[in-house]
């Protein structure tokens, strides 16, 4: 691909090497990435649209109006900051596509061309960049901003088997003999609530008041009351204690570092991998136990609506999560069901 009006300058550093920048026109901002690559192609377009306005025929004025939206804006800052990344990549790719195109069926073939040269890299990643534009084509269609929606509903590429991805009681206890006591307590909270790992770290003491735990999901913003099982009303009992031996003020969040300040999520995964790596714990993460939480409780033989009171999924998700992904095929639950049929048939005769 030919750029035009590239400016290009070598340099050399104060340790002797040679490097050479790239900027989009002399005098112009510098460019991202190496040449020919989708990042460099994309601040490209960036730096050029901020010179020229878009025009509104084209797909990237589009891509804009969409960034500029409430649909957008109202997103948590972690997903912005993911769309950000793939609405880049969108534009490097489409930002000239005529809007009136998007009428022609051939477009529709080529978006998901478009997606299968992604999945070369990245299955996973392409599937989420045609989520992104698929998201903002909606959006303008439900303001009359394009004819109509060539992405709708097409498929997936990446496929997660995560069937066997539940943490097992033998995980569950190497983890609390190696890993340190806040993260310790992390594990017991997501695996007694079943919460996402971004909503516990931000989870604070005044949500708990002895009995229940109150939340509010951030990325569904659905209300949670959760009733504090025994074990996770012991370990938080705990580490209140601990502070207090210590002399020490409890911090604001319940889930808080070594130091006792608040993660950045950044931070925690770090510092969760390198404990599950000191335990031994293999092929399952943390948001493993979101789905793990979901199993247990259908163990234990708690209903599909009981288990959404807890974890927030719809009635709809949890039965997809049981059915597709986190069953696990557990030889408890097939025990379970047997002895309630001879429970029944005892009963009867």
């Amino acid at each position: 691909m030919r750029l035009k009006g590239i400016n290009r300058t070598t340099r050399k550093l104060s340790s002797g090497k040679t490097v050479t920048y790239y900027y989009a026109w002399k005098g112009g901002p510098r460019l991202e990435g190496t040449p020919g690559s989708p990042e460099f192609v994309a601040s490209y377009n960036r730096a050029v649209t901020a010179k020229i306005p878009p025009r509104k025929d084209q797909l990237m004025s589009v891509l804009d109006l969409f960034e500029d939206s409430t649909e957008f804006t109202d997103l948590a800052e972690r997903t912005r900051k993911d769309y950000r990344k793939h609405l880049r990549v969108i534009a490097a790719e489409f930002g000239d596509f005529p809007v009136t195109a998007l009428e022609d069926r051939r477009t529709r073939g080529e978006f998901l061309a478009w997606r299968e040269r992604l999945a070369i890299k990245s299955r996973r990643q392409a599937d989420y960049a045609f989520a992104v534009l698929a998201r903002a084509l909606s959006w303008a269609y439900n303001r009359g901003l394009v004819p109509v929606n060539p992405c709708e509903r097409p498929g997936r590429l990446y496929r997660a088997a995560r069937s066997e991805n539940v943490w097992t009681d033998a995980d569950e206890k190497a983890f609390h003999a190696k890993a340190p006591d806040h993260l310790r307590l992390a594990l017991t909270l997501a695996l007694w609530t079943g919460q996402r790992q971004g909503d516990l770290l931000r989870l604070k003491w005044a949500a708990y008041d002895g009995e229940t735990i109150r939340l509010r999901q951030r990325k569904t913003k659905v209300p949670i009351v959760i009733p504090v099982g025994a074990p996770l009303k012991a370990a938080l009992k705990a580490e209140k204690d601990r502070y207090a031996q210590e002399n020490k003020d409890l911090p604001e969040t319940i889930l808080a570092t070594v130091h006792g300040t608040a993660w950045t999520e950044s931070g925690f995964r770090a510092s969760w991998r390198k404990a599950c790596i000191k335990a031994g714990v293999t092929d399952v993460t943390f948001h493993d136990l979101r789905g793990t939480a979901v199993t247990r409780l259908a163990i234990a033989g708690a209903t599909v609506p009981e288990i959404a009171a807890i974890t927030g999924h719809s009635m709809k998700e949890v039965g997809s999560i049981l059915d597709a992904h986190y069953m696990h095929r557990d030889p408890a639950l097939s025990e379970a069901a047997i002895r309630k049929l001879e429970g029944r048939t005892i009963s009867t005769n």
